[in-house]
């Protein structure tokens, strides 16, 4: 199993990172991408995953909430991280006006930014969208043609903005926020309208513990070992064989993100 998102850096994994890891590999996680959110962190993850190779690899790029703290000029920077062979994807970059920690034109302009990067480079993007979608889907669309590949993390918006990533050739990553018996319901129904060659999954660890575990977990921090239960959740409401869909999706990463075969 791939998971495509994780948060390494997190403060929360300080104590016990590698056991972290240890525990996903025990659990059948053999691929890992860790994600970046701004310049430092990429250096950051692109250590990490050097660390660990052919287990770990990186993003690196400028995440919606710390556009605040660059500059156009300063997404240039992340092109010798992005040489290295273990950094396998722009991101995670897009727009968040949710909570808008920064100003939207600058969110706008970063996004744009980012993704001329990728197209410079013919990378792939790892992307993040909340409350922002027709203003996400224009900008993409300028640079669709232009990218690789492309996947929208964490996806947990509605059918239209299903349709409109998917019109655009996206892969959708989807959380365990698909376990969710309050939030989740309509994610539910979206699982199963997405087709299977654009289908990712992940864990976003530390976040979004996945609600149906069971044994409930002491704590409330995710971890990438409980990266089958979502496979296995998402295959149930599928109505798609556990086997097929962990061969599937692990093709897709492959694809994405041009990695060996998993």
């Amino acid at each position: 199993m791939f998971d495509i998102a994780l948060n390494l850096t997190s403060s929360q994994f300080d104590k016990d990172r590698e056991q972290v890891l240890q525990r996903a590999q025990e659990a059948g996680v053999n691929g890992m991408l860790l994600l970046a959110s701004d310049l430092a962190e990429s250096q950051h993850v692109c250590d990490l995953a050097a660390q660990w190779p052919q287990l770990c690899y990186a993003t690196a790029g400028v995440h919606p909430h710390d556009a605040k703290s660059v500059s156009v000029d300063d997404i240039s920077q992340l092109k010798p991280l992005l040489a290295q062979t273990q950094v396998v994807a722009v991101g995670e970059c897009g727009l968040d006006f949710n909570r808008d920690f920064s100003p939207r034109p600058q969110q706008l302009a970063i996004f744009e930014a980012q993704l001329a990067l990728a197209a410079e480079l013919n990378m792939p993007v790892v992307m993040h969208e909340r409350d922002a979608h027709q203003a996400f889907i224009d900008i993409v669309k300028r640079w669709r043609d232009q990218l690789p590949g492309a996947v929208l993390h964490c996806f947990t918006s509605d059918q239209q903005a299903l349709k409109a990533c998917l019109d655009l050739d996206l892969y959708i990553g989807i959380t365990g926020w698909v376990c969710d018996e309050r939030r989740g319901l309509d994610l539910q129904q979206r699982v199963r309208e997405i087709p299977s060659q654009r289908l990712l999954l992940e864990t976003d660890a530390p976040y979004l513990l996945p609600r149906d575990l069971r044994p409930k977990p002491k704590s409330r921090r995710n971890e990438p070992c409980y990266l089958g239960h979502i496979y296995q959740r998402v295959a149930e409401l599928r109505q798609q064989p556990l086997t097929d869909l962990t061969r599937q999706v692990a093709d897709n990463a492959a694809r994405l993100f041009q990695l060996p075969s998993y």
